[in-house]
């Protein structure tokens, strides 16, 4: 059984005013290649189906074209589960079209999947509150999937009847995938966990979310899901929500996030992102690999003390998406700014950084009210905590002595 694991496709995302829809469209087809280069049977997306709760008409239209081609009319299954993203009421809405298609919508830790046969053969065979077991068209044995999309603490009570404590959620999940894990996991299928949480190795280095990502880290209180929480039958966990590639831990079972499949944001510039391919059968270690994809532009950062130099580096890149740092003892002129957005279509972000000329942490002076107007703008500059220290340069003061007239003719 080859099943083909990806995540956090962040729909309808921006970066800044920027927007990704044509990336996405390529690198969702680029999956969908994948796919059936390597003939999966079954495609699992671990939630973030969508960057909000209300999507674009755009957006959602690339999800359900993007789903209906990985299903292959029906041929392979494709699990798609609510990320903390997501509306789950939204996610859960095409479920009954969905399933003629051999799509699985999950938006709740306790829905549980009506049981359905398609046409070609995805069937399925058992179904309870958060799994369901499937019979695939070219495999002698089913897949057992345990299904936990994001919840919130209030969600996780209401939906799984979790206690109030630190460690309660965390628990309770624990019984609740172990008590699937005893009913529906024997050594006779391939048994998966998926899910959209953080998870973590206990006393492991915690890992980073991303920087503008709905932070996750805890879930009613508990700091993360632990490895060790995880049922011994399980041969695979495909996670969501980090969207660096990363697998948490080996132990009882690989532990992966697949990654998002476009860098979302510049904390994620130069990293390589990734669909992971499993190779599985009953009762044996599953074999995963991490296919890089290569759709979708570049994001870059740069820093610079020159403008000339960035110019010529915005130039270099000008198919990337980029953020520039200009390390500088004035303030930038309007002028170099002009030239850098001039010099790149892509360029998201000017950061001015300002040389600190003096170390010295005396407390400003009070600034005096009997000055004139021009020298208070110069002793407001000079203590602002932008631009400490420095004086303001001559475009600047061309320009405030340009507004200061055009005041007073009023």
């Amino acid at each position: 059984m080859k099943i083909l694991h990806t995540a956090d496709w962040h729909l309808g995302k921006r970066l800044d005013t920027f927007s990704r829809l044509e990336e996405q469209r390529e690198v969702l087809q680029e999956i969908c290649e994948i796919a059936d280069q390597q003939a999966v049977d079954a495609v699992i997306v671990a939630g973030d189906l969508f960057d909000n709760f209300n999507p674009s008409s755009e957006a959602t239209e690339l999800l359900y074209s993007t789903l209906h081609r990985l299903s292959n009319n029906g041929n392979r299954v494709v699990i798609a589960i609510a990320g903390n993203h997501d509306s789950p009421e939204r996610i859960e809405v095409p479920d009954a079209l969905a399933r003629a298609c051999g799509i699985i919508f999950v938006g709740y830790p306790n829905s549980e999947i009506k049981v359905f046969r398609t046409q070609a053969g995805v069937e399925v065979l058992q179904t309870d509150k958060g799994f369901v077991a499937l019979k695939l068209p070219k495999c002698e044995f089913p897949l057992r999937l345990i299904l936990t999309p994001y919840a919130n603490e209030l969600r996780l009570k209401k939906d799984l009847g979790a206690e109030e404590s630190e460690d309660a959620l965390r628990v309770h999940l624990q019984n609740h995938w172990q008590e699937l894990a005893d009913k529906y996991f024997d050594n006779q299928g391939v048994n998966i966990l998926v899910s959209h949480l953080f998870f973590m190795k206990k006393g492991g280095e915690q890992p980073e979310e991303p920087e503008d990502e709905k932070p996750i880290l805890h879930v009613g209180g508990a700091s993360a899901i632990y490895s060790e929480n995880i049922p011994k039958q399980t041969q695979y966990v495909a996670l969501g929500h980090l969207h660096r590639y990363q697998v948490i831990d080996k132990n009882p079972c690989p532990i992966v996030y697949s990654s998002s499949p476009l860098a979302y944001s510049f904390a994620e510039a130069n990293q390589t992102k990734f669909v992971i391919l499993l190779n599985a059968k009953p009762n044996e270690l599953i074999d995963y690999q991490n296919i890089a994809l290569t759709k979708g532009k570049k994001l870059l950062r740069g820093k610079f003390d020159n403008i000339d130099e960035a110019v010529a580096w915005l130039e270099e890149h000008s198919n990337d998406l980029v953020e520039v740092t200009i390390i500088s003892e004035n303030y930038l002129e309007v002028t170099d700014k002009r030239r850098l957005l001039d010099a790149h279509q892509g360029l998201i972000q000017i950061i001015p950084e300002i040389k600190s000329q003096s170390d010295n942490t005396e407390e400003s002076t009070k600034i005096d009210l009997t000055m004139g107007m021009e020298e208070l703008f110069v002793a407001y500059f000079t203590q602002h905590k932008i631009s400490k220290g420095q004086e303001p340069s001559k475009g600047l003061m061309a320009m405030f002595r340009e507004v200061q007239g055009e005041e007073e003719g009023l």
